[in-house]
């Protein structure tokens, strides 16, 4: 009976405490910081069940997790003076619950703090550098066409020879470790810091656009010219070409006629020399074939070897 007793006073005693909230877990992701009325007393990093005093100790969650922080664009003048809007983003976590309670409190006011840090430090190394410094991290870049060119300095109206001093990495890191001096304060670690977007003002990226425009239009006609060149010079080649093939052709056409010529009056001249009356006789029949006696008036002297040939046809 008496045992009875015990056991239902302990059961009693565990649901009491577990009703009051005195037994609560910690994930994984997560850190608490235990309050004793509303002074914090301790923080608890590590996972699992744990204890607290009911009623009289409150526990606060925190990520452990890596957290984002996003600025608000911002207009500002680089060294050379152009007006350009800066995008930059973040990443930290809370590596100090107690004192991140103790000067924070919540998340709101984390993210707070962190504009007024991050804003200033950013715009304080913007200010500082030429614009070709924050978007560049390397010296000139080949080309596919061969032309030494940058596609961050194409992008943006800047010169690309320009030589890279720090560089866009470079800035970043400084960026970084001169934000994350004011961190250990807060109970915050500063992971990254990164500048995400960088662009001309409305009114002078309209003119870039302009020059980008002209830009591609001048290489689009130089393309054109060069094309034509190469199409001059292959038309030329190919008449250059069809010249030689026909003079080549003609060549040897008049050799063959030369020849066949030649032949031609070697088998006359042996016709010729069988018969010279009889052939003679027939180059007059022809000559009087084609002859226009036609509409025509002829006076031929009965002397003439011409009328020979009429002269003696049998009657």
């Amino acid at each position: 009976m008496k045992a009875l007793q015990t056991l239902f006073l302990v059961v009693a005693i565990l649901a009491f405490l577990g009703i009051s909230g005195a037994f609560y877990t910690v994930g994984e992701y997560e850190q608490v910081v235990i309050t004793q009325f509303g002074r914090p007393v301790g923080s608890v990093t590590d996972a699992g069940l744990h204890f607290k005093v009911p009623f009289i100790q409150k526990i606060t969650r925190y990520e452990k997790r890596i957290l984002r922080w996003d600025g608000d664009p911002k207009e500002v003048p680089t060294r050379d003076k152009r007006f350009i809007w800066v995008d930059a983003t973040a990443r930290w976590r809370i590596v100090d619950p107690l004192r991140f309670l103790q000067s924070i409190g919540t998340y709101d006011q984390a993210y707070v703090k962190l504009n007024d840090i991050l804003d200033a430090v950013v715009k304080d190394h913007v200010s500082a550098n030429p614009l070709v410094e924050l978007v560049r991290s390397t010296d000139l870049i080949e080309a596919e066409d061969g032309e030494e060119r940058d596609a961050s300095a194409a992008l943006i109206d800047m010169d690309a020879k320009s030589k890279i001093v720090q560089g866009r990495e470079k800035i970043t890191r400084a960026i970084l470790t001169e934000a994350s001096k004011a961190m250990p304060e807060f109970g915050m670690e500063l992971v990254d810091v990164r500048l995400k977007r960088l662009n001309y003002v409305e009114k002078v990226r309209e003119k870039v656009y302009e020059r980008m425009i002209s830009e591609r239009k001048r290489k689009a006609a130089q393309f054109r010219s060069e094309g034509e060149g190469k199409k001059a010079e292959i038309i030329g080649q190919m008449e250059k070409e069809l010249k030689s093939i026909t003079s080549q052709a003609f060549k040897v056409a008049e050799e063959v006629r030369g020849k066949a010529d030649a032949e031609a009056a070697k088998i006359y001249g042996l016709a010729y020399n069988q018969d010279p009356e009889f052939y003679a006789f027939y180059k007059t029949l022809e000559t009087y074939k084609e002859s226009a006696f036609e509409n025509s008036t002829i006076i031929i002297g009965t002397d003439s070897d011409y009328y020979s040939v009429l002269k003696n046809v049998p009657r």
